[in-house]
């Protein structure tokens, strides 16, 4: 019988291959059913490699693109309530319905897509029932926190910083927790009541909220940014936070352990390894 026409399917192909090695020990093919065997089971394991090599090819790109899941994260140290406002860049999903009223020290988790996602947090006080009218922070001024989440493909970096370009009316500070991809991840923000000492002609919302100027906010707060050029003084390069975390009436920013030491209030600025 001729191996080689025998074969109907790739099953009894790899049982010629066994049928092969067995039938050489015992010398009982001929040369020529001999060669046409070794050159089949030569074939079949090539495509065996080719298909486990494409196989891992698969699993690699899809490692390469996964993405770790991040979390919003709005914690209200604020005396009084506070109106979240979560908005999301132009052709990006919505990942809340800001209607949720936070007391002070009450938190609220949201969770961002799974893919690319830029948006801006801001805090609204004064709010209706329906949170549908607010004294400050539907419009200017108001401060703003900037989130991008999920960029750079598979370095999942994530960008944030607080804007006061649009004016001032809550003290907040952004930081990343849950750094999974390493970078620099400093915390951000403004610790400080503007509205105390805001130049008169620029209060607004009878003194809950103020205009500027930019220098006034940038010589009080300099871990923001106070013009559309304006960054900050630290380097920043954040992969793969689990959460981004926004504090409302945050009372400071420290890096030290000395204050963590006396017991105050921290939120550090994280460098993780790379």
């Amino acid at each position: 019988m001729d191996v080689v026409t025998s074969l109907s399917s790739p099953i009894k192909a790899r049982q010629t291959c066994l049928m092969f090695c067995h039938c050489v020990t015992n010398s009982r093919l001929t040369t020529r059913s001999a060669i046409a065997s070794s050159q089949l089971c030569q074939g079949l394991k090539v495509k065996a490699m080719a298909r486990t090599l494409v196989l891992v090819a698969v699993l690699l790109a899809a490692s390469a693109g996964a993405t770790t899941a991040t979390t919003l994260t709005i914690h209200n140290l604020c005396p009084h309530p506070v109106w979240p406002l979560v908005t999301p860049n132009s052709g990006l999903p919505s990942i809340s319905d800001n209607t949720e009223r936070l007391d002070p020290n009450a938190l609220l988790s949201l969770t961002f897509p799974p893919t690319f996602w830029a948006g801006r947090v801001a805090a609204r006080t004064g709010c209706d029932a329906a949170a549908s009218g607010c004294w400050t922070g539907a419009a200017p001024p108001a401060t703003v926190v900037q989130v991008t989440v999920h960029d750079g493909g598979s370095l999942d970096q994530a960008t944030y910083s607080v804007s006061l370009v649009d004016g001032f009316n809550v003290p907040m500070v952004v930081s990343p927790q849950a750094i999974a991809g390493g970078g620099q991840c400093p915390a951000l923000g403004c610790p400080v009541d503007l509205n105390c000492d805001c130049p008169p002609p620029q209060r607004a919302a009878e003194g809950v909220a103020c205009r500027g100027p930019p220098e006034y906010f940038k010589n009080r707060c300099p871990l923001t940014r106070t013009t559309p050029t304006d960054v900050e003084p630290v380097p920043q390069s954040c992969r793969a936070p689990g959460e981004l975390k926004v504090v409302f009436c945050q009372a400071t920013i420290v890096t030290g352990d000395a204050a963590a030491a006396e017991g105050e209030m921290v939120i550090r600025s994280v460098v993780a390894d790379s």
